[in-house]
């Protein structure tokens, strides 16, 4: 029938069985430049880490210009440009933009023209999160994929702590908090010794806070409280005792024993201070002049002057000589000097 319509004269036949020999030899070939990678296109990493974003390709038979691969994180804002991170072209390999930030960027096959243009990044770190696209051209085909990478910080070691106490009888919190860490973060609290958590026991994942109401012997145990983001995880651990309650009257009694030590204490120091007040009191008050008491009474005659009026006074220390009076005495008499009075008497 081929053959008829050939003989016939009909081109157009003929240019249809050639169009069906092409398909069926390029049939599972690319027709044109196609980006094959089919890994996820958002990617989740922890800082430090290293990241591919993969971008393999397959030219079509019908590109035949330069080959030339282009990296670039797209701006947020459609009224800005992207920013070029890795190129190559005419064989040669180019790096863009902020040197710091670019630092550790590099094509992950060495060399793209092979097929795979994927991009490595050594320790990632929250600058490097946005979104990258790999555009793959060789005239005429082209090609383009986007990939978002978000760099998160892992949790640090958190810290568990109790609040309330651990006595029997009260209630019982158990917290747990890591400082560090991308959010959102998930708390989650177990016990390893001791049995499983106990349904009676509550817990917010959100704070990390696990709470008994009324805690027991049948809570007591070793608990881990684990905290966890898309990154990491870390834990810490928190062994939960139940303590008898203190003796209320106890406690009572020995406050009012306290109180009533501490006054006896303040008595007999106040005690104390006045008694040793007393005595130099008493001295100042013996040194004063007292307005109140009547003069000292006027020196006493001598009894020379009522015995002998005619007596002779000799210096102080000396010998007093008196005349003879006109009495019966015979002989004078002798008087002494007094210190008290500043006379002989």
């Amino acid at each position: 029938m081929h053959c008829g319509l050939l003989k016939a004269g009909h081109p157009s036949a003929a240019a249809v069985i050639l169009f069906g020999y092409l398909v069926t030899f390029y049939k599972g070939v690319a027709v044109a430049m196609e980006v094959t990678s089919s890994g996820p296109q958002t990617l989740q990493k922890a800082q430090g880490d290293t990241v591919t974003l993969g971008c393999t390709y397959s030219p079509g038979p019908m590109d035949t210009g330069e080959l030339d691969i282009e990296w670039s994180i797209i701006s947020p804002d459609t009224t800005q440009k992207d920013q070029p991170a890795i190129s190559y072209t005419g064989g040669r390999t180019y790096i863009h933009g902020d040197p710091v930030l670019m630092k550790g960027l590099d094509f992950a096959a060495g060399n793209p023209s092979n097929g795979d243009a994927s991009l490595s990044i050594s320790s990632v770190s929250a600058a490097h999160s946005g979104v990258y696209q790999c555009k793959v051209k060789k005239a005429p085909g082209v090609d383009t994929r986007k990939i978002s990478l978000l760099v998160m910080e892992r949790p640090s070691v958190p810290k568990c702590w109790v609040e309330g106490g651990e006595a029997v009888g009260g209630p019982v919190s158990l917290h747990c908090k890591s400082p560090q860490g991308s959010p959102p973060l998930a708390y989650q609290w177990k016990r390893e010794i001791g049995g499983p958590t106990p349904s009676e026991a509550t817990q917010d994942p959100l704070t990390g806070e696990l709470k008994i109401s009324n805690h027991s012997e049948a809570f007591t145990g070793i608990y881990t409280c684990e905290v966890s983001n898309s990154v990491g995880k870390e834990r810490c651990k928190f062994n939960l005792r139940a303590l008898k309650p203190p003796n209320k009257a106890g406690v009572v009694a020995g406050t009012v024993v306290g109180c009533l030590l501490l006054v006896l204490i303040l008595a007999i120091v106040i005690w104390l201070l006045v008694c040793r007040r007393r005595p130099s009191f008493e001295k100042e008050v013996s040194n004063e002049i007292r307005e109140d008491v009547p003069p000292p009474e006027s020196r006493p005659t001598s009894r020379m002057s009522s015995r002998n009026k005619g007596a002779a006074y000799s210096p102080v220390g000396g010998a007093s000589q008196f005349p003879s009076s006109s009495s019966n005495s015979n002989s004078a008499t002798k008087y002494e000097y007094d210190s008290r009075f500043g006379y002989a008497v």
